[in-house]
């Protein structure tokens, strides 16, 4: 009697039946289906988006008269790496690319200093009306450049900076976006390791240098490259301050090459263009791990 009410498998009853599965394998179906459909999708979303660019950059290799052929040939019949020497040749992209990466560099240095400073005093430092100046200050983000961007270029005219490239640089120097990526990465770090500094003598100075920053590698990265390449793909700010052609960007110089010089030749467009966006894809792939640990740890408290 004890062997018959023993829990388990019955002799009486025999194997399952064949048809039957296992419930927990038809759980494990359900996941697994929906795993693989999400990959499909994003390898579709993935092509979708990278074919344009796939495109461009074969259309830079094409003569002028084999872009726009019906069927698309994806690929060209005669390979015009001379288009590169061509473009360098007939056009100013050499003094756009310096004036390019200058202002991009500079830029790119002053948000991370002017940024991660400043973040630092909404941070660290206790003073009356801290928290309503941040949210003032954050409050900008939402105030769109075009409402006043004529009042900041008469000023900038009085000043005698239009048509030089510090108007460029003084418009971007300072961000309140990078203020709240770097607060919330401060914010982030335990305040004991300044306490510690403190009582070591240490100012609040050598505490945002020597502590802060190099505690928070993912931020200064992901504020530096927002920062690059929103300057490298700036076209409104040089079209409204830059008006002589030694000081044009890439994104200027590109658009008046295209109306005046070679209307119709749409392969050395192309080219140019492959020599913009290249550059910045490749640096963005390169700092693209620092971005997102950066971008998900800032929002861990505040």
């Amino acid at each position: 009697m004890a062997i018959l009410d023993a829990p388990g498998p019955s002799v009486l009853t025999g194997p399952a039946p064949r048809g039957s599965a296992d419930p927990r394998a038809r759980r494990a179906v359900g996941p697994r289906a929906l795993r693989v459909v999400g990959y499909v999708a994003l390898i579709v979303a993935a092509v979708a988006v990278l074919l344009p660019f796939f495109w461009m950059a074969m259309s830079s290799l094409k003569g002028p008269n084999a872009i726009f052929t019906i069927p698309v040939k994806w690929l060209p019949d005669v390979w015009r790496w001379d288009n590169y020497a061509e473009i360098w040749r007939a056009s100013g992209i050499a003094t756009w690319w310096k004036n390019t990466v200058v202002l991009s560099a500079v830029v790119t240095f002053l948000q991370v200093l002017t940024g991660s400073f400043a973040a630092y005093g909404f941070s660290r430092m206790r003073f009356p009306g801290r928290d309503v100046l941040f949210l003032t200050y954050v409050g900008t983000i939402a105030v769109p450049w075009q409402a006043y961007m004529i009042p900041q270029f008469i000023i900038f005219s009085k000043l005698h900076l239009v048509n030089s490239l510090w108007s460029i640089i003084l418009l971007q120097a300072f961000g309140a976006f990078g203020v709240f990526l770097m607060k919330q990465y401060f914010d982030s770090i335990p305040e004991e390791l300044s306490e510690a500094a403190r009582i070591d003598g240490l100012s609040e100075y050598g505490i945002w240098r020597l502590i802060m920053l190099p505690l928070s590698g993912p931020a200064v990265a992901s504020l530096a490259l927002l920062t690059f390449v929103n300057t490298w793909n700036d076209y409104l700010g040089p079209l409204l301050y830059l008006r002589a052609p030694e000081l044009w960007t890439l994104q200027l110089g590109l658009q008046r090459f295209a109306t005046d010089l070679y209307n119709a030749n749409y392969s050395l467009l192309f080219t140019g263009l492959t020599l913009s966006v290249v550059p910045i894809a490749v640096i963005f792939l390169l700092g693209q791990r620092f971005f997102v640990q950066g971008i998900a740890t800032s929002g861990l408290k505040g």
